[in-house]
């Protein structure tokens, strides 16, 4: 597995297609994240940022193969569920690293202290909060992207209209892992008390696992 990972990685980063989501997210946080801004309100939309940036580099890694070279990694790694799986993390910890850096550039960013600039925010807690934010919501969206793209959807255009109306969806929906962890933060802002998203980390998990488990499972019969 370490192996594929490697060989993933190294094709995203020498195709440069990760420059794309890289710089919408840099983008949404120029337009969205201004220094001296409430931390916890700014945390939320960077969190709320990387829903669709996760789910567009998932999208690029399950794509970014032509179809024989897919079946010739399928084989060597031992079955296209474990190739398959290999692309799926291999975008996670993508959107994750700029998920980080993105929270942490937040976090010296903002002014810590409540809406009201009435009770200080501890900077650890924010940031741990920050971090559970971004996670929730790079596991969303990754879940998001593979359920957009191939194998469960194999459609160009469809798998791009799928994928933009649910990450709008996801972010503005009650019951929603990530609109949850967003409020959340937003709540916090106003009450100067970092949350730790700790339920809404767990729905994004078996969320994400459900989908990897259903990409995985499809990839070994389209392949």
């Amino acid at each position: 597995m370490t192996a594929l990972l490697g060989y993933h990685a190294a094709l995203l980063l020498r195709s440069q297609r990760w420059l794309p989501p890289a710089v919408l997210y840099g983008a949404l946080l120029a337009v969205g994240v201004s220094m001296g801004d409430p931390l916890l309100d700014s945390l939320g939309y960077a969190a709320a940022a990387l829903l669709p940036v996760a789910a567009w580099l998932v999208r690029i890694c399950a794509t970014q193969e032509p179809p024989a070279a897919r079946h010739v990694t399928a084989t060597a790694a031992g079955g296209p569920s474990r190739a398959q799986l290999a692309v799926l993390l291999t975008a996670l910890a993508a959107a994750g690293l700029l998920g980080a850096i993105g929270t942490v550039l937040t976090v010296a960013l903002g002014d810590a202290h409540s809406t009201d600039h009435t009770v200080e925010i501890p900077l650890p807690g924010a940031l741990v909060s920050g971090l559970l934010a971004a996670a929730v919501c790079t596991l969303t969206g990754a879940a998001l992207g593979a359920l957009c793209t191939w194998p469960v959807l194999r459609g160009r255009a469809l798998s791009l209209a799928a994928l933009c109306l649910g990450a709008l969806l996801l972010l503005v929906t009650a019951g929603s892992p990530a609109r949850t962890a967003v409020s959340a933060l937003i709540n916090g802002s106003h009450t100067g008390e970092p949350p730790l998203s700790v339920l809404p980390l767990t729905g994004a998990v078996v969320a994400a696992a459900g989908a990897a488990a259903l990409s995985c499972r499809l990839s070994g019969r389209r392949t």
